[in-house]
C-alpha cells in the first residue's frame, strides 16, 4: 500500500532524525511505530503524507507516480487520514464542523468557501456515530474531554474515506482506560474498513495488545520489525537503550514542515 525506500531526514546542523530506512505497509495491516521519546517515530510517520519531507530516499504510494509532484501529493494525502497527539481542532466550533474539514480534500478551493453538501453532512454524521459522539455532534469541541477530542480528530480522519491512517502518539496526553478505548476505535474502525494503519507509540503493552505488526526504533535506526507477539525483552532493550534523542531537539524548536499541518486548520477559522 505504501512503502519507503532508504528514506532519511537530516535536520538543520547535522541532526539525523531518521537514518536510511526501507519498510513496506501493506494493504488492512494495522502497524505500530514503537520507541522512546525523540527516537524519530514522529518524522517516520509524517514522511508517509509529506508533512515531512525526506533529505535521503523516496516514499511509493499504491497508485501515485512521483509525490515529489503536488497533484499526486494531494492525492496521496485526500486518501491518507492523519490523526494527531493534539487533535488539531477548533475548539469554538461544533464536533460536526471540524469533522466536515476532513472533505475539504474532495473539493476545489472556490468550492470549500460554501456550505458543505447533503452528501458531506451525511458522511460526516456517519463518521460521528461510528466513534459514538452523536449526541455530542453540535457540541463545541472545547466543552469535550480529551477522549471524545480524540474521537472527534478520529472522525474528522474517518470523514475522508481513507485507504490509510496515520496516527502520531494518539493517545500520549489520555489516561490508561480512555487510551485503550481510543485505540480501540482505531483499530476496530481500521480492520473493518481495511485501513493501512500507522501509529506511533512509546507504550509497550498497546503495541503488545492492538499491533498486527511492531517496528521498533532507536535513535532514528529500525532495531525490531515483526509481529507484536515476538516483541520480548531483548528486542525492548534495544529499542529503549540509552540514546541521544535527535527528535527532542527539533521540537523545542519546531520546524516549518511542523507548522504546516496547522496553519492549513487554523487558517479555515475565518471561513466557517
Amino acid at each position: 500500500m505504501i512503502e519507503i525506500r532508504e528514506l532519511a531526514v537530516t535536520y538543520p546542523g547535522g541532526v539525523r532524525a531518521v537514518k536510511p530506512t526501507s519498510l513496506r505497509f501493506a494493504r488492512g495491516e494495522f502497524t505500530v511505530l514503537l520507541g522512546a521519546s525523540g527516537a524519530g517515530k514522529s518524522t517516520l510517520l509524517r514522511c508517509l503524507n509529506g508533512l515531512v519531507s525526506p533529505t535521503g530516499g523516496s516514499v511509493i504510494a499504491e497508485g501515485c507516480n512521483d509525490l515529489t509532484r503536488a497533484r499526486e501529493l494531494r492525492h496521496h494525502r485526500r486518501r491518507t487520514g492523519m490523526i494527531f497527539q493534539q487533535h488539531q481542532l477548533i475548539g469554538r466550533l461544533s464536533v460536526l464542523r471540524n469533522v466536515l474539514m476532513g472533505r475539504l480534500g474532495y473539493h476545489g478551493t472556490l468550492r470549500s468557501l460554501f456550505p458543505a453538501s447533503q452528501d458531506d453532512h451525511e458522511i460526516a454524521f456517519e463518521c460521528i456515530e461510528r466513534v459514538g459522539l452523536l449526541e455530542k455532534a453540535l457540541e463545541p469541541v472545547r466543552n469535550l474531554s480529551g477522549g471524545q477530542q480524540q474521537r472527534a480528530g478520529s472522525a474528522r480522519a474517518l470523514a475522508q474515506k481513507p485507504t490509510i491512517m496515520l496516527a502520531d502518539e494518539p493517545v500520549a496526553s489520555l489516561d490508561p482506560a480512555t487510551a485503550v478505548q481510543v485505540l480501540s476505535l482505531i483499530s476496530d474502525v481500521c480492520r473493518q474498513d481495511q485501513i493501512t494503519a500507522v501509529v506511533s507509540l512509546h507504550q509497550v503493552d498497546l503495541a503488545r495488545q492492538f499491533a498486527d505488526r511492531v517496528i521498533g526504533i532507536s535513535a532514528g535506526e529500525v532495531v525490531f520489525d515483526g509481529r507484536s507477539g515476538d516483541l520480548d525483552d531483548a528486542s525492548l532493550a534495544r529499542i529503549y537503550q540509552q540514546q541521544t534523542t535527535p527528535d527532542s531537539r527539533r521540537r523545542a524548536t519546531p520546524s516549518a514542515s511542523q507548522d504546516n499541518d496547522i496553519r492549513p486548520i487554523a487558517s479555515l477559522e475565518s471561513t466557517l
